[in-house]
C-alpha cells in the first residue's frame, strides 16, 4: 500500500487489546508507555475525530505519498463520515491493512475501482470499522477507569498514574461537551454527507450515537464515583439531562426504532446514577451524623440550590425523576430541615408516587442483563449508600410496598462486597431498618426475609445468615377472630396464651413447632383481624423443614401452588448458601433430603411448578459439587433423571429400553410452553454430577442422561419455540459445557465390562448422529454473524453480553470438535461427523473455509486459535486439501494469518497456533504449504531453477523470529521460538528442498538458528520455562537431517564453521554433561518431574545427533578420544541410573533410548572406550535393575542391555576370569532365557495355524526366512540372550563355569524342548539359529559337548529337521532368485539353520568321537536323502546357498569318514552312495572350475541376463542386444560373485578328496598283504577329461584334470596379478588371502595324487581286471604323471608353497612340510612320492 509506511499511530482498538492484555505486551512498562504516548487521545475522548476542514483538504491532497486514487477515496469517505480528512485517509490505511478481507496485493487497487470503493461504504464495512475505533476509544477509558483503584489488577499503578493526568486536565468538563455536541447534533442527510447516507446508514448513525451517549454518561458516572462533582457541576448536568428529558426527549427522537429502547433507557439510568452519585449522599450522611452539614458543599451553595429547585420543580412526570426528585428533597430537608419549602416537599411526595423503588429495581436488573462488571457494582453502591439515606431519614409506613423494597435490595447485594458492608453497618441504620421490619412480619410473610437473606448470603456472611436464621426470637401470625385459649390485656396489645400450640398440621413424630404455654404476644389490630408477634424461640431452618413437609402433604390437594411460592423463597436461599459455603451443607441436610421427595411427587401432578422444579434441581446441582455421589444416588431412586430399563449394553447407538424420566415429563411441557427452567437446571445438575467423577459404575447410571442431552437436545434444541431472548444460546452453551466436561474427564482404569464409558458414548455420538452436525452448524455460525453480535450488544465494556455467549458457545464446539477427533477410535472407514467437516462446498462454501476465515475475529485471541487448532487437527487427520476447500479465499486468508503473525502486539498464543498448524501442513498439506512459503523461481542461464522468497512468505517472518539481533524476534517469547524452530524441523524433515535451498543461502542463517546450543542454560527447575530444551533439540535434529541429507562436499561452509565451532568450544561436552544432569534429576525424582516431555524431547535429539555423529566424525569434529570416552561414560552413566530406577515407566523408557545410542557408541568407537572391564561391570549392574521390574514391561530394554553386552564382548577378547561377575552374569542370562523360551514357546504353539506345515515350500534353493512372529525378532529377547550366552561361553574356554550353570539350571534340556517345537512346525527362525551357533560354540570344549550329547540334542533335532526342507520330485528346486537381489548368504533362512545343525553334528562328533558316532549315524541315516541330494546339486545349482550347505555336508562326511567300518556295518548301502555322489562331487567341482565361462553363464542366468541357447563350455557366448551396457560397478559386482563361487568350489573339492583318501586303500598298507574286497573302486578306469554337460563316470581323466585346474590356477596366480582370479583373490579386503588359496590348490594337488596312486595301486593289485587294461593304465599314467611332475618342478623352482596338510598324507619317505619352500624342488615329499609312483608303474 502507498502509505504504509506512514501509519505510525496505534489504532485505538489495538490500545484497547493492549489494556485487556490480550496482545503480546504484558509487562507494566509497556502499558505506561502506550499510556503516555497515547494519554492525550484518552483525554480528548471523541474530540479526538475532528471534523472536516479546508486546511485538513489541502494537506491530504499535497501529500505526494498517497495515490491520487487513495486521496480521491479519502476525501469521499471524510464526507461520508463527517470526519477530518486527514484522519480519514488514516482510517483508510488501516482499515485496508487491518480488516480488508482481500489479499494484500489487491488492496492497491482498491482505490482505483469505482465498484470496491463504493463497496467500502455502502456494505458499511468502513463505517462499522470507524464506529468500533470511537467506541474502543471510550471502552479504553472506560477499562482504566473501573480498575484504577482494583489493587489485584496488574496494571493498576499504570492506569492511577493516567486518570490522575485525565483528572487534572478535566477530563469530565472535556466529556461533558461531547456529550452536549452528540445530544445537539443534527441527524446526517444525503446532502450533507452525501448519496451513500441512505435511511439505513442514518439510523446505523442515530444508534451509534445513542451508544456514545450512553458510554459517556457512563464515564462521567464513574468518574463522579472517584472524584467529588462541585454543585455548578450538578447544575450543568440537571439542565442538561431536563433538556433531553433524561433519555426521553432526544434531538432525533423521531429516528428512534423499538430495537434501540435499551440504549434510550440506559442514557436514562446513568443520567439518575450521574445525579445521585453527585449529590455525594454518603458525605451528606456522614455530616448529618455528626451534625456538621454545613461541611457538605451544598451547604454553602445556596443560589445553586435555587436554581436546582427550580429546574427540579417542573419533574415528575417519567419513572426517572422519581429518585432525583426524592434524594434531592431529602438533601434540601438534610441540609436545613426548618428552610424546607413547599416546593420540595412537593417534589418528595411526587417522588414517592412515582414507584421508585421498582424504577430502581428494574434499573440494576437491566445494567446487569447485559454485563456484570464493575459499572454494575459501582451503581449497586451508589443506590446501597441512596437506600441507606431514604430509610434512616424516612418513616416506613411512609414507603409504600415493602416487597419494592426488598425487591430493590435483592438487586443491590448482588453486587460483591455490599453484603459484607451490610453486615459491618449498625443494625438500627439504613437497610437494617428494613431487616428489622421483614423480621417482625416474620413468619406470617415469609418471602421478603427469605429474598433479603438470600441477597444477603456471601462468602464470608453465610455463617451468619444461617446463625441469624437458626436464633429466631419472635413468630408472627395472623388471626382473623381472636382465639378462646388467649388471655389479652385490657387494651389488646399483649396476649398470652393458655394452652401450647402446634404451629404445622403434621403427624405424629414428624419435625414440628409449638409455641409454649404462657406465651406473651404483641397485638397488631387491622381491618382484616389481628397480627400477633409471639416471644418464641426457635429455628427458621426448622420452620422451613415443616414448610416443605407441609408442602409435601398438600400435594394432590388445590393448596399445592400456594404453597409452593411460599416453600421457593426458602429452596432459593437454601440453594445459595450452599453454592456459597459448603460446609454448611451439613447442617441443612433435614431440607436438603426433602428435595428429591419434592421432585418425585411434583412432577406428576397436573400443572407442575416449574419454576419451584427448577430451584429444586438447581439447589441440588449446588450440593452435588460437594457430595456427588450421595446426591446421584438418592436422585436415582426418585425417576426423576431418564434411566435404562435394561441394563445398559454395548450397543452404543441404541436407546432401547431408555426411559425420560420424570424430567421427560417436564421437558415436553417446558417445550410446549417455550420456558427452559428446569432444562438448563437438568444440564448444570447432570454437568456437575459428571464433574464430580463419580465412580464407574454410578458413571453407567448417567449413561441415559447424556443419551437424552445428545439425541433429544443437541440436535433439536435450535428448533424449540422460545418466549425469551437469549435463551437459546444459553441452552447451546449448557449442552456443549456438558459434551466438554466428559471428553475432558481423566481416562478412567479399563474395565473388563462392555458397557460404554461416557466418553466412548459422546465419541461415539458426535461422530456418527445428527449431534455431530448440530455441533458443526454451531461453528459455522462464523466470523461475520459473530462480528455483528458483537457490535449490537448493549454493553457498554465489550468483554460481557450475549456476544461473548455466543463466542463461549462456538470455543466450546471447536474444543470438543477438536477432542472427538484426538480420541476417537482409528478406523479405516469415514465417520459421518469427519465427512461433513471435510466436504468441499462451491465457492468456498464449507466449514474449513468458516474455520480458517475465524482469522478475521479480533475481539478474542482464543476464539482465533482454536479454529486454527482444530483446522491443525484436521490437517493431521482428515483425508483433504485445505488449500482446495478455501478456493479463492486462500491467499486472502493466507495473508491475514501472516498479518497477526507478523504484527508485533499480536496475542502470542496465536502465533504460536499459526506455526504450529504451518508444522503440519508441510507434512500433511503440500498445497497450502507452498502457498505459505510463497516461493518465486526464476530460471538461470544454466537451465537451473533458482528460488527466492516472496513478498508474503510464511518464511520472512520465521526468519525475523528466530534472528537474534532483530529487537521483534522471538528470543523473548520462548515458546514463540520453539514453535518457529519446529516449522523449520518440519520442513527438513519433510525435505521440502527449494525451501531449505532459499533458507541456505540466507546470510546468518545457521547462526541465528544455532545459537541456543552455545548458550549457557539454566539448570530447570519447577518455575522454569523449558521449552528452550524443545528448541535446542530441534536445532540438533535440523543439522543431523542437514548432514544425513547432504553430501559431505556439498555442507554449506557457514554450517562447517558453525560445527567446527561446537567441536572447539567444546559443546559436545557440554552438552553432555547437561543431558547426564537431566537423566540424573529423573533418575532422583524417580519420573516424577514436571518437565519429562521436554527431556524426553531433547534426549530424543541428543541421541540422534551423537548418532549422526559416529557416522560422520570427521564432518563434525568428534575425533579427540578423550572426548569421545567423555560422552561414552555420561551416556553409560545415564542409562544405569535410569533403569536401576525401581518401579518407574518413565525412568524405563529414557533408560531404553540411551542404551540405543550407547549400543552404537559401543559399536563405531571400540578402539577409544576404556577397558572393557569396566563397561562390562555397569552393563551387569544395569541387567540386574532391569530383571527386577516388571518382564513385560522391559522386553525391549532386556534386549538393548543384551546388544550392549555383546558389543561390549566384542571390543577384546577375554578370558572368563577378566570378566566382572562372570558366574553372576552368567548365571542372569541363563535365567532370563529360561523364563523368554518358555514364554517363546507358549506363544508359538497359541499362534501358529495347523495348516502351517502345508505351506512349506522346496527350501534347497528358496531363502525361505518363513513368518517371523512378533516375538522371534531378530533383536529380540531370546535371540540376544542366546548370542550373549554363545560370546560368554567363548570366553571360558576350559568350560568349568559353564559346567556349573548347566549343572544347576535345566538349561539345555530348556533350549532343546523350545527347538525341536520350532522346527516341528518351522517357526521362530531367528531363533533356531541363535540356538544352533549357541550350541555349536559350547560343543568346543568336551564338557560341553558332553552335556550336550547328554541332554538329547540328536533325539530334539534329529527328526524335526526334517520339517525344514521338503525334496521335490527331481531332487532339487530349478527356481532361484537372481543372486545380486537376494540376502547375505548369513541372513536367516530355513536351509541356513540345517546347515548350522550339520556342522553342530560335525563339531560334537569331532569333539566326542566315538561317544558320539551313535548318533551321528542316526542323523546321517534320517537325511540321507537331503545328503545326497545335496551332493548331486552342486552340478546343476551351483549358487551359494546350494554350495554352502555341500560345504558343511562334506565337512560332515570328512568326520564321519573316520569311522567307516563302523559306518559301513551299520549304514553299508548308504556309504556306497556317499563314495559314488562324492566321485561325481569331484568332477562337477573340476568342470566347473576348469570352465571359468561356464560357471560365469550360470551365474548370469541366475542374475536374469538373457544367454545364447547354443553357448557350449568352451564356445563364445552370442548375447542379445542388452537393454544397457554394463557397468563398472555390475562388472564389479560379477567378479565378486566369481569369486565367491569358486572360493566355495575348492574348499568342497578339498574336502571332497579328503574324505575320499578314508575309503581307498593307505599306501603304507596297500603295498602289504590287504583285503581288497573292503575298498571300492572309486574312479572308472578312464583318462578322458570329462565334459560338463555329460553324465560320465568319474575316472582317472577326473583326477588328472583336477591336478591340472589346481596346476593352471596356481600359475595364473604367479603370472598374471592382473587376471580376473588374481585381482579377485588378491584384493586386500578380500576375507579370502592369496596365501591360503595357493595352500588350498597344493592340499587339492596332493589329495589328488594320493587317490590316483592308491587307485592305481588298487587296480593292479585287483585279479579281476584284465592285464591288458593294467598295463594301458600304467602307461596312461606314467605319460601323464611325468608331464604333471615337469610342471610340478617348475611350479616348485619358483619357490611354491607347499600344502598345510602335508603331514597328513603319508608319503615313502616322509619329510616336513615346514620345510617345503628351502628344499630344492626334488625332495618336495610330493614329487618324491609321484616320482617313487612312476618309477614303480614303469617297471
Amino acid at each position: 500500500m502507498a502509505a504504509a509506511g506512514c501509519l505510525y499511530r496505534r489504532t485505538s482498538r489495538e490500545l484497547w487489546t493492549i489494556l485487556l492484555g490480550r496482545s503480546s505486551m504484558k509487562d507494566g512498562h509497556q502499558i505506561k508507555a502506550e499510556l503516555d504516548r497515547y494519554g492525550d487521545r484518552l483525554l480528548q475522548g471523541l474530540a479526538y475525530y475532528r471534523p472536516p476542514s479546508t486546511s485538513s483538504t489541502g494537506k491530504v491532497k499535497a501529500n505526494k505519498n498517497l495515490s491520487p486514487a487513495l486521496q480521491e477515496l479519502g476525501l469521499r469517505l471524510s464526507k461520508f463520515l463527517g470526519l477530518d480528512e486527514e484522519q480519514s485517509v488514516e482510517l483508510l490505511q488501516t482499515y485496508l491493512l487491518y480488516d480488508y478481507r482481500g489479499t494484500q496485493e489487491s488492496v492497491k487497487g482498491v482505490p482505483q475501482d469505482e465498484r470496491q470503493s463504493q463497496a467500502l461504504m455502502l456494505k458499511a464495512s468502513m463505517v462499522d470499522y470507524y464506529y468500533e475505533e470511537r467506541i474502543s476509544l471510550l471502552r479504553c477509558v472506560l477499562y482504566i477507569l473501573n480498575y484504577f483503584q482494583d489493587d489485584k489488577h496488574p496494571y493498576s499503578a499504570e492506569f492511577s498514574k493516567c486518570v490522575e493526568m485525565m483528572e487534572q486536565k478535566e477530563l469530565f468538563g472535556k466529556y461533558l461537551k461531547q456529550f452536549e455536541s452528540l445530544c445537539r447534533e443534527e441527524a446526517p442527510t444525503w446532502e450533507t454527507h452525501g448519496n451513500f447516507m441512505t435511511e439505513r446508514q442514518v439510523s446505523r448513525w442515530f444508534v451509534q450515537r445513542l451508544r456514545e451517549q450512553a458510554m459517556l454518561l457512563e464515564i462521567i458516572f464513574l468518574y463522579f464515583a472517584c472524584f467529588a462533582a462541585s454543585p455548578s457541576d450538578l447544575l450543568a448536568l440537571t439542565k442538561l439531562f431536563k433538556e433531553q428529558g433524561f433519555g426521553c426527549r432526544l434531538q432525533n427522537r423521531h429516528l428512534v426504532e423499538p430495537s434501540m429502547d435499551p440504549l434510550v433507557e440506559r442514557i436514562g439510568y446513568f443520567s439518575v446514577l450521574i445525579f445521585l452519585e453527585a449529590l455525594d449522599i454518603e458525605t451528606l450522611m456522614t455530616c448529618s451524623l455528626s451534625d456538621k452539614t454545613e461541611q457538605h458543599p451544598f451547604s454553602s451553595e445556596e443560589q445553586v440550590c435555587k436554581e436546582m429547585d427550580s429546574v427540579l420543580v417542573t419533574l415528575g412526570d417519567a419513572p426517572h425523576h422519581g429518585p432525583v426528585l426524592l434524594a434531592w428533597a431529602l438533601l434540601r430537608f438534610a441540609l436545613n430541615a426548618d428552610k424546607v419549602t413547599p416546593t420540595v416537599r412537593k417534589m418528595g411526595s411526587t417522588a414517592i408516587q412515582l414507584h421508585i423503588f421498582q424504577y430502581l429495581t428494574r434499573m440494576l436488573q437491566s445494567l446487569r442483563s447485559g454485563e456484570n462488571n464493575c459499572t454494575t457494582s459501582t451503581a449497586c453502591l451508589c443506590v446501597y449508600t441512596f437506600l441507606t439515606f431514604v430509610l434512616t431519614n424516612l418513616e416506613e409506613q411512609v414507603l409504600q410496598s415493602q416487597q419494592d423494597l426488598v425487591d430493590t435490595a435483592f438487586q443491590v447485594f448482588a453486587a460483591p462486597n455490599l453484603p459484607d458492608l451490610f453486615w459491618n453497618m449498625e443494625p438500627t441504620a439504613g437497610l437494617g431498618i428494613l431487616l428489622d421490619s421483614v423480621v417482625g412480619m416474620f413468619p406470617f410473610h415469609l418471602s421478603p426475609l427469605l429474598k433479603l437473606f438470600t441477597a444477603l448470603v456471601s462468602k464470608s456472611s453465610a455463617k451468619k445468615v444461617y446463625s441469624f436464621l437458626d436464633r429466631m426470637s419472635s413468630y408472627t401470625e395472623h388471626y382473623r377472630h381472636k382465639p378462646h385459649d388467649i388471655l389479652s390485656h385490657e387494651d389488646e396489645t399483649l396476649w398470652k396464651r393458655q394452652t401450647p400450640k402446634v404451629l404445622y398440621a403434621l403427624g405424629l413424630g414428624q419435625t414440628n413447632l409449638r409455641i409454649p404455654q404462657g406465651t406473651i404476644g404483641q397485638v397488631m389490630a387491622d381491618e382484616h383481624g389481628f397480627l400477633v408477634r409471639w416471644e418464641y424461640s426457635y429455628s427458621c431452618w426448622t420452620l422451613f423443614t415443616c414448610e416443605i413437609e407441609m408442602l409435601l402433604h398438600v400435594v394432590s390437594t388445590a393448596d399445592v401452588i400456594h404453597q409452593c411460592q411460599r416453600v421457593k423463597p426458602i429452596i432459593d436461599l437454601v440453594h445459595k448458601v450452599i453454592s456459597t459455603d459448603l460446609s454448611i451443607a451439613d447442617c441443612l441436610l433435614p431440607i436438603t433430603s426433602r428435595i428429591y421427595m419434592l421432585l418425585q411427587r411434583l412432577t406428576t401432578v397436573m400443572n407442575p411448578p416449574m419454576d419451584f422444579l427448577s430451584s429444586c434441581v438447581d439447589c441440588l446441582a449446588a450440593l452435588a459439587t460437594r457430595m456427588p455421589a450421595k446426591v446421584w444416588i438418592d436422585l436415582r431412586h426418585t425417576g426423576f433423571l431418564p434411566f435404562a430399563a435394561n441394563p445398559v449394553s454395548g450397543h452404543i447407538i441404541s436407546t432401547e429400553g431408555m426411559n425420560a424420566g420424570g424430567y421427560g415429563s417436564l421437558f415436553g411441557i417446558e417445550q410446549s410452553q417455550g420456558e427452559y427452567s428446569i432444562t438448563l437446571s437438568f444440564l448444570r445438575l447432570v454437568t456437575t454430577l459428571v464433574k464430580g467423577q463419580l465412580g464407574s459404575t454410578q458413571s453407567q447410571g448417567l449413561v441415559p442422561c447424556i443419551l437424552f442431552v445428545l439425541r433429544e437436545m443437541l440436535p433439536n434444541y435450535h428448533r424449540w419455540r422460545y418466549n425469551s431472548h437469549g435463551v437459546r444460546e444459553q441452552l447451546g452453551f449448557q449442552i456443549l459445557s456438558l459434551i466438554h466436561a466428559i471428553l475432558n474427564l481423566s481416562p478412567e482404569e479399563e474395565e473388563s465390562t462392555s458397557t460404554p464409558n461416557l466418553q466412548s458414548l459422546c465419541i461415539f455420538s458426535l461422530t456418527n448422529t445428527e449431534a455431530g452436525q448440530a455441533v458443526i452448524n454451531i461453528m459455522g455460525v462464523g466470523v461475520d454473524t459473530l462480528n455483528a453480535v458483537m457490535l449490537t450488544q448493549a454493553g457498554s465494556s465489550g468483554t460481557e453480553g450475549q456476544g461473548q455467549m455466543l463466542m463461549q458457545t462456538i470455543k466450546l464446539a471447536f474444543s470438543i470438535t477438536n477432542n472427538v477427533i484426538r480420541l476417537k477410535p482409528l478406523s479405516s472407514a469415514i465417520s459421518p461427523l469427519e465427512h461433513a467437516l471435510t466436504q468441499h462446498g462451491a465457492h468456498g462454501n464449507n466449514l474449513i473455509a468458516v474455520l480458517a476465515k475465524y482469522i478475521y475475529h479480533k475481539y478474542d485471541p482464543s476464539l482465533p486459535r482454536l479454529a486454527i487448532q482444530l483446522l491443525k487437527r484436521l490437517a493431521m487427520v482428515a483425508p483433504m486439501s485445505v488449500y482446495a476447500c478455501l478456493g479463492s479465499d486462500a491467499a486472502a486468508i493466507r495473508d491475514a494469518f501472516l498479518s497477526r503473525l507478523r504484527d508485533n502486539i499480536e496475542d502470542m498464543q496465536i502465533k504460536i497456533m499459526i506455526l504450529e498448524f504451518l508444522t503440519v501442513a508441510v507434512e500433511t498439506q503440500p498445497g497450502l504449504i507452498e502457498l505459505f512459503l510463497n516461493l518465486e523461481v526464476k530460471d538461470t542461464n544454466e537451465g537451473s531453477k533458482e528460488y527466492s522468497l516472496g513478498e508474503w512468505s510464511c518464511l520472512q517472518v520465521v526468519l525475523k523470529l528466530i534472528d537474534s539481533q532483530d529487537p521483534e524476534s522471538s528470543w523473548g517469547a520462548p515458546l514463540l521460538h520453539r514453535s518457529a524452530i519446529a516449522f523449520l524441523h518440519a520442513l527438513w524433515q519433510d525435505r521440502r528442498d527449494s525451501a531449505m535451498t532459499v533458507l541456505r543461502t540466507k546470510p546468518n542463517f545457521w547462526e541465528n538458528l544455532t545459537s541456543p546450543l552455545f548458550g549457557t542454560l539454566a539448570f530447570p527447575s519447577e518455575s522454569s520455562e523449558l521449552s528452550i530444551l524443545e528448541t535446542c533439540a530441534f536445532i540438533m535434529k535440523i543439522i543431523c537431517l542437514e548432514i544425513y541429507y547432504a553430501v559431505r562436499g556439498s555442507l554449506g561452509d557457514s554450517l562447517k564453521k558453525i560445527l567446527k565451532k561446537f567441536s572447539e568450544e567444546e559443546r559436545f561436552t557440554y552438552w553432555s554433561n547437561y543431558v547426564h544432569s537431566l537423566v540424573c534429576q529423573v533418575a532422583e525424582s524417580e519420573g516424577a518431574c514436571n518437565s519429562l516431555t521436554e527431556y524426553q524431547q531433547l534426549l530424543s535429539a541428543w541421541r540422534m545427533f551423537l548418532m549422526v555423529a559416529t557416522h560422520n566424525a570427521d564432518v563434525m569434529h568428534l575425533t579427540n578420544p578423550e572426548v569421545r570416552q567423555k560422552l561414552f561414560k555420561d551416556v553409560l552413566g545415564g542409562t544405569q541410573a535410569l533403569l536401576l530406577v525401581p518401579r518407574s515407566m518413565t525412568c524405563l523408557h529414557l533408560g531404553s533410548m540411551l542404551c540405543t545410542v550407547m549400543i552404537i557408541l559401543l559399536r563405531r568407537w571400540k578402539s577409544d572406550l576404556a577397558a572393557p572391564e569396566d563397561i562390562l561391570s555397569s552393563l551387569t549392574q544395569i541387567l540386574e535393575g532391569v530383571l527386577q521390574k516388571d518382564q513385560q514391561l522391559v522386553e525391549k530394554t532386556k534386549a538393548r542391555v543384551f546388544a550392549a553386552l555383546i558389543s561390549a564382548l566384542e571390543i577384546k577378547p577375554m578370558k572368563a576370569s577378566e570378566i566382572p561377575q562372570y558366574p553372576q552374569l552368567v548365571l542372569n542370562v541363563c535365567e532370563t532365557l529360561q523364563e523368554e523360551v518358555v514364554f517363546l514357546v507358549d506363544h508359538t504353539r497359541q499362534e501358529v495355524p495347523a495348516n502351517d506345515a502345508s505351506e512349506d515350500k522346496d527350501s534347497m534353493e528358496t531363502e525361505d526366512t518363513g513368518r517371523i512372529r512378533q516375538k522371534d525378532q531378530r533383536d529380540g529377547v531370546c535371540v540376544l540372550g542366546l548370542h550373549l550366552a554363545k560370546g560368554l561361553c567363548e570366553a571360558d574356554e576350559e568350560g568349568d563355569q559353564w559346567q556349573q550353570v548347566l549343572r544347576k539350571l535345566p538349561v539345555l534340556p530348556m533350549l532343546f524342548s523350545a527347538l525341536e517345537v520350532s522346527l516341528r512346525i518351522k517357526q521362530n527362525l531367528h531363533f533356531c539359529e541363535a540356538i544352533l551357533h549357541f550350541l555349536f560354540t559350547l560343543a568346543k570344549t568336551h564338557q560341553g559337548a558332553a552335556a550336550m550329547a547328554g541332554a538329547g540334542v540328536t533325539q530334539t533335532v534329529c527328526l524335526p529337521l526334517l520339517s525344514v526342507y521338503q525334496l521335490s520330485s527331481n531332487g532339487a528346486s530349478t527356481a532361484q532368485p537372481a543372486l545380486s537381489l537376494r540376502k547375505s548368504l548369513d541372513a536367516p533362512s530355513w536351509p541356513g539353520v540345517y546347515r548350522l545343525t550339520v556342522s553342530l553334528m560335525e563339531r560334537l562328533l569331532k569333539t566326542l568321537r566315538y561317544n558320539f558316532l551313535t548318533e551321528a549315524l542316526d542323523f546321517v541315516g534320517v537325511h540321507q536323502e537331503r545328503i545326497l541330494q545335496c551332493l548331486g546339486a552342486v552340478r546343476t545349482v551351483p549358487s551359494l546357498a546350494c554350495l554352502e550347505e555341500a560345504d558343511h555336508t562334506v565337512g560332515f562326511l570328512l568326520q564321519l569318514s573316520n569311522f567307516t567300518k563302523e559306518w559301513h556295518f551299520h549304514l553299508p548301502q548308504l556309504i556306497k552312495d556317499v563314495q559314488v555322489n562324492l566321485c561325481y562331487l569331484c568332477q562337477a567341482c573340476t568342470s566347473l572350475l576348469h570352465s571359468r565361462k561356464m560357471l560365469q553363464h550360470y551365474l548370469q542366468i541366475k542374475n536374469g541376463e538373457t544367454m545364447s541357447s547354443t553357448a557350449t563350455p568352451r564356445g563364445q557366448r552370442t548375447p542379445q542386444t542388452p537393454s544397457k551396457q554394463p557397468t563398472a560397478e555390475s562388472e564389479a559386482l560379477e567378479l565378486r560373485q566369481l569369486r565367491s563361487v569358486q572360493h566355495s568350489l575348492l574348499k568342497i573339492l578339498g574336502k571332497t578328496l579328503a574324505t575320499l583318501r578314508a575309503f581307498t586303500p593307505d599306501l603304507c598298507q596297500i603295498l602289504q598283504p590287504l583285503d581288497l574286497a573292503q575298498y571300492n573302486l572309486l574312479f572308472a578306469l578312464s583318462f578322458t577329461t570329462p565334459a560338463f554337460d555329460a553324465d560320465v563316470t568319474p575316472s582317472f581323466g577326473t583326477l588328472l584334470a583336477t591336478v591340472n585346474v589346481t596346476l593352471s590356477m596356481l600359475g595364473e596366480m604367479d603370472k598374471k596379478k592382473d587376471h580376473p582370479l588374481g585381482q579377485v583373490l588378491g584384493e586386500t579386503n578380500s576375507t579370502v588371502d592369496n596365501k591360503n588359496i595357493k595352500s588350498l590348490l597344493l592340499f587339492i594337488m596332493e589329495n589328488c595324487f594320493y587317490l590316483l596312486i592308491s587307485q592305481a595301486v588298487r587296480y593292479l593289485r585287483d585279479p579281476s581286471v584284465h592285464p591288458r587294461d593294467k598295463q594301458r593304465m600304467k602307461q596312461e599314467l606314467s605319460s601323464e604323471l611325468s608331464t604333471l611332475l615337469s610342471s610340478l618342478s617348475r611350479y616348485f623352482r619358483r619357490g611354491g608353497p607347499s600344502s598345510p596338510a602335508g603331514g597328513l598324507m603319508p608319503s615313502p619317505q616322509p619329510k616336513g612340510a615346514s620345510a617345503a619352500k628351502v628344499v630344492p624342488e626334488a625332495q618336495e615329499p610330493l614329487i618324491q612320492l609321484v616320482q617313487a609312483f612312476v618309477r614303480h608303474v614303469q617297471r
